[in-house]
């Protein structure tokens, strides 16, 4: 169910904004992807069990077999909210509300999974795979790759949050060339530019 602040303007909600993102940059921000169009008009993107599989397919894990999606779900969702709060004080300096950290914390003491070394067919290397994962495994992956991110000045400075009052997606610059702007020019980049090219043709 999408949950809609009183008195904020009323955006379509299409397919599209709908889609899981998996261009945040890095896991816990993909994680973090699942909501849409924060803070204003929140939509959710992984509420069932369906997008729980696609999410994972999407990151590149496997959960063991047998596990119940509704508790993994709640698991992650609660993990999300305390990612969001936590990544974004990084932007905005408000300080995480303690049971954010602490959340973060806890599930990060259990055991990650084992990285496992994998070239693809294009001959990329890659870091997945693997064994399926235990829910703990799971919660502690993101929850590392949170602290990871926080911790390590070179990466939380390259946290960013796209520029579309709309979207506000957290993601990661490339830290290459120009600052990344938007969460995507496929997206948000394109809709501001077509806004552009509309407000110059009326002011003409």
């Amino acid at each position: 169910m999408d949950v809609v602040r009183q008195g904020a303007p009323r955006t379509r909600v299409t397919a599209r904004v709908r889609e899981l993102r998996f261009d945040a940059g890095t896991l816990c921000l993909d994680l973090v992807a699942t909501v849409g169009r924060r803070p204003e008009v929140p939509i959710e993107r992984m509420g069932d069990a369906e997008r729980l599989e696609a999410w994972c397919r999407g990151v590149g894990v496997t959960l063991e077999d047998g596990y119940d999606p509704e508790d993994v779900l709640r698991s992650l969702h609660a993990l999300r909210a305390a990612a969001y709060d936590v990544a974004s004080s990084a932007l905005d300096a408000h300080r995480p509300r303690p049971h954010s950290v602490d959340l973060v914390n806890l599930l990060a003491r259990a055991e990650p999974p084992v990285a496992q070394l994998e070239l693809s067919a294009g001959g990329e290397w890659a870091a997945q795979g693997g064994r399926p994962l235990t829910k703990e495994a799971l919660l502690s992956l993101v929850a590392r790759d949170l602290i990871d991110l926080m911790t390590d000045a070179g990466r939380r400075s390259r946290l960013t949050a796209c520029a579309s009052e709309v979207c506000r997606m957290l993601c990661l610059d490339s830290g290459g060339g120009r600052p990344r702007k938007w969460c995507s020019m496929r997206r948000c980049g394109n809709q501001a530019k077509a806004a552009g090219h509309r407000l110059k043709a009326s002011t003409r």
